[in-house]
Formats: structure tokens, C-alpha cells, sequence
């Protein structure tokens, strides 16, 4: 059973990424410098865009780089410049997370506490109990945000950070940095 408030959230995130093609979109060139800086610590300093992954209960290491921009950028351009490969689903296409670096696997059984254990087959929405949270940090001084439309349509730009997180259970934690 999904409850009410994250049923609300995934509501409100695709009303809004349907109003995203609205937008502008920046008028410098997109793409980030071609390299990565991987940063060892996430809270690290970075002049271009931050990335963090967090897989929370999946049995991963995270990761955390920092890309180079100048401008702004597509979510997805610095998710690739930093290496994290991303899946959405079937239904719903980059609009949600489904996988991140092949996490959770096609064949890899996901246990929730207090729930059922499910393989994601990345058809449509997943479970409100194990999904993947998209979250932005506007400044390297601020509080990490729920991002409020889908990483097909999200721009980016330098200063700010781009955070994902495998969250299970019924709390949202936020990106560690």
C-alpha cells in the first residue's frame, strides 16, 4: 500500500515536468567539460556540479564527484559526465529512477522490513517503500531539496548538486554532503 503523501509527491513531480518544457532553456551550451573530478569527500568544494549517489540499503559503495560547468546543464549530461549510469521505466521513461550504476539488478530481490520483497522489473512506478529519490541542493550552503520534476527535464547549474538516494522503508533521507 503506497502512502498518501509519497502517492501526492509522485503526482506533483510529473504535473510539474509536464510544465517544464515551458521553461526557457539556457542558452550556453549544455554540454559539461569533458572530464569528471571525483571527489573524496562529498561536502568538497566544487565550482561546477556536485553528484552524489547514496545506495542506501542496496549493498554499494556511494559515489561522489564533482563535473565541470560553466552553465547550466541537463541532470542526466552531469549523471553521465560523473560515470552513474541511470534506467527509468517502461511507463514512465527518464522521468523517474528505476536503476542507478544496474541497481537494484533485474534479478536482485529487495528486502524492506515490514514489507514484501519484490525484484524491480522497471515497468512502471516502483514501490513506495524502495525507490530511488531525486534531490537538488541550490547552493553548496543549502539544504538539500526534493526535486520537483523527473531527471529527463531537470537542469542544473554550477554550484548546485544533483543527489540520489535508494530510500526503503517509510523516511526520505537526503544525500550524505
Amino acid at each position: 500500500m503506497r502512502s498518501p503523501l509519497i502517492s501526492l509527491l509522485l503526482v506533483g513531480v510529473f504535473a510539474l515536468s509536464g510544465c517544464a518544457a515551458a521553461t526557457p532553456a539556457p542558452t550556453a551550451d549544455p554540454t559539461p567539460a569533458a572530464s569528471a573530478e571525483a571527489s573524496a569527500d562529498s561536502g568538497a568544494e566544487c565550482d561546477g556540479v556536485a553528484v552524489i549517489v547514496d545506495f542506501g540499503t542496496l549493498d554499494a559503495e556511494g559515489e561522489s564527484a564533482c563535473v565541470d560547468a560553466t552553465s547550466a546543464i541537463a541532470a542526466t549530461a552531469a549523471l553521465d559526465e560523473a560515470g552513474v549510469t541511470t534506467e527509468g521505466s517502461v511507463e514512465w521513461g527518464d522521468q523517474i529512477v528505476c536503476r542507478v550504476n544496474d541497481r537494484p539488478g533485474p534479478d536482485e530481490t529487495v528486502d524492506v522490513e515490514g514489507e514484501a520483497s519484490f525484484v524491480e522489473s522497471c515497468q512502471s512506478m516502483p514501490p513506495a517503500y524502495a525507490y530511488w529519490a531525486l534531490w537538488v541542493k541550490p547552493t553548496a550552503d543549502g539544504e538539500w531539496e526534493y526535486a520537483q520534476e523527473g531527471l529527463g527535464t531537470l537542469q542544473v547549474e554550477p554550484g548546485q548538486s544533483v543527489g540520489l538516494v535508494y530510500t526503503t522503508g517509510t523516511e526520505t533521507p537526503t544525500p550524505a554532503g
